[in-house]
């Protein structure tokens, strides 16, 4: 592990922080992606500027895509076009682009791992979140269609759906609807961030060898499929 790198997008805080920490406790050399306050400061909806991003940080065997956004907390029918499209640019659309970028190296070196961020919200659906529960629905199955097609070339694509987790990214969400969705867990509080980055540093690793296109849930026990 010691000589594997890693590249872990929205690295800046919440999750993406929290797993690049627990990577680099595992010995992996550690590159954060973020707007601001990253090794990298690049948007990732932009393709051309994070294809030039791209060069500078050199051969990637661990990608985890944690970069996203909320989105608007209304009922969909009060929802605009741009709102949608800006959710599905950062949520999916983002994923899609490092993904893409990053993907064929490991291919080529015929090791790899791919961490993708959805949520519970993708599996459940939360009332008011609409477009964000719709991108986190593409990005399980963006997963469960890379895991495929890449199943015997030595990358593994999984992905991660927490239930609500105490990240700045929450910060945002309306507490009557954070109230809602926490007393949907039954262990009766939300998750932490280091919690989430064990699952990540695991999935990022050899430990991890027969599964791919997977499903992870982290949710307190809310899950129930």
């Amino acid at each position: 592990m010691n000589s594997r790198t890693a590249l872990v997008t929205g690295g800046a805080r919440g999750l993406g922080a929290a797993a690049a920490e627990r990577l680099r406790a595992d010995g992996l050399k550690v590159t954060t992606l973020d707007l601001a306050e990253a090794d990298v400061c690049v948007d990732i909806t932009d393709e051309a500027a994070l294809r030039d991003a791209a060069d500078g940080i050199g051969p990637v065997d661990v990608l985890v895509n944690s970069a996203g956004i909320v989105g608007p907390n209304k009922p969909l029918l009060e929802t605009v076009r741009d709102e949608w499209q800006r959710v599905l640019d950062v949520n999916v659309m983002g994923t899609v682009n490092t993904m893409r970028l990053f993907v064929p190296g490991m291919r080529e070196r015929g090791w790899g791992r791919v961490v993708n961020f959805a949520s519970m919200a993708g599996k459940d659906g939360n009332p008011n979140l609409s477009a964000y529960s719709a991108s986190k629905a593409a990005v399980i199955a963006l997963t469960k269609s890379a895991g495929k097609e890449l199943a015997t070339s030595g990358v593994l694509v999984n992905v991660i759906t927490p239930a609500v987790i105490a990240t700045p990214m929450n910060a945002t969400t309306a507490p009557e609807v954070l109230e809602r969705l926490a007393g949907l867990i039954p262990m009766g509080r939300i998750g932490r961030p280091e919690e989430v980055a064990e699952l990540v540093a695991f999935l990022a690793s050899d430990r991890v060898s027969f599964s791919t296109g997977a499903v992870y849930d982290i949710s307190g026990g809310r899950a129930t499929y």
